[in-house]
């Protein structure tokens, strides 16, 4: 120690070169790879599809790299894809959402039975149907940002009365193909198919797809998207920021809502037909939260892409088809979806220790 040096420019030389050492032992390869992961939470969801799609194709040969295949992956995963959308707004401010799969289920009905029981144009009954969808997630938004109730415990009673909603409104009754397309073909249009580049899409995998990247441009381009971060993050500090966290949140669920009703479109030109008794509106729950997860999105909230809820729809849809083209039992698709939830969150405890 010079003259010219205090006891505490010494301390805090010696703790600045010690912490220094520290940071430089920590960026090892394995430290570089967890602070990748970390910039870029959509690329191991990325990675793991890349790994399915190869290892099912070294197996399964030409036939899984037809554009049939491939094109028919994307068709069964439309409608968990877009419910996964409206999923990955509500769980990046912290929340979740039992009733994502209910709500599409009661809005095909309102479009379905406003046209046949009411006489309502299709193309008007749809915009209703978006309404209510809205209007049910504004529901929900309030009961969490003002009433302060837990985001499972009111989407929680919200899927239950969605789910009696849905059979009391519709009497129980289905609409057949036959009905829809002889009197309310708008309502089919999103099962209509177009051919690009010799594979076949439908509307309704185009409009999925656009819907991800509108939400991914909002996510990171707007202020919005960057409130929607920080509510997640830590709603007290971005209240204080400036942030309004009840517009927020009202905002996230009233999307939530209407992209909700957009899979009720989805839905009904994927069946052609509109049934109260369909299962997404409970198997939708479980695999929407399920592409989120596997697709990196933390369930704490404030980080995550919106292309990984994508990707982690695609990863359902690739082991799903593999697997059924392989000739497997059905089974081993649960329990390797399972895995792949469990080490989705293990991998996302330990990126977070990056910014601990």
């Amino acid at each position: 120690m010079t003259e010219s040096q205090s006891y505490e420019d010494v301390v805090k030389d010696k703790t600045e070169t010690h912490f220094a050492q520290f940071e430089d032992e920590r960026k090892g390869l394995i430290g570089k790879v967890q602070h990748a992961l970390h910039l870029n939470p959509a690329l191991v969801p990325l990675i793991i599809l890349v790994t399915a799609i190869g290892l099912f194709g070294m197996i399964l040969g030409q036939r899984f790299f037809s554009p049939g295949t491939l094109t028919l992956i994307l068709q069964q995963v439309q409608i968990v894809g877009v419910l996964a959308a409206a999923q990955t707004l509500v769980i990046l401010t912290a929340g979740i959402d039992l009733s994502v799969g209910a709500i599409a289920v009661l809005c095909t009905v309102i479009m379905g039975q406003f046209t046949f029981r009411y006489g309502v144009p299709a193309e008007l009954s749809l915009l209703i149907g978006l309404a209510f969808g809205g209007g049910i997630g504004a529901i929900s938004g309030f009961l969490v940002s003002r009433v302060k109730i837990p985001p499972f415990i009111v989407t929680l009673g919200m899927w239950q009365i969605v789910l009696a909603s849905t059979y009391l409104f519709s009497r129980n009754e289905t609409l057949r193909s036959s009905d829809l397309r002889a009197d309310a073909p708008a309502l089919l249009f999103l099962g209509n198919k177009i051919q690009i580049g010799g594979a076949n899409f439908t509307f309704g995998v185009i409009l999925m797809i656009l819907i991800f990247v509108a939400l991914a441009y909002a996510l990171r381009a707007t202020a919005w998207g960057r409130h929607v971060y920080a509510v997640g993050d830590d709603p007290e500090a971005a209240q204080l920021a400036g942030v309004n966290v009840h517009k927020t949140l009202m905002s996230v669920y009233i999307m939530a809502g209407l992209i909700c009703a957009v899979a009720a479109w989805v839905m009904i030109g994927r069946f052609s037909s509109v049934s109260p008794s369909a299962s997404t509106g409970v198997i939708g729950n479980i695999q929407s939260i399920t592409a989120v997860v596997i697709g990196g999105i933390s369930l704490f909230g404030g980080r995550g892409s919106i292309f990984g809820a994508f990707f982690g729809a695609l990863i359902v849809g690739v082991f799903e088809m593999g697997l059924r083209m392989a000739g497997a039992d059905p089974q081993w698709t649960f329990l390797l979806i399972g895995m792949l939830i469990i080490g989705a969150v293990a991998l996302d405890q330990w990126i977070r220790k990056v910014s601990s």
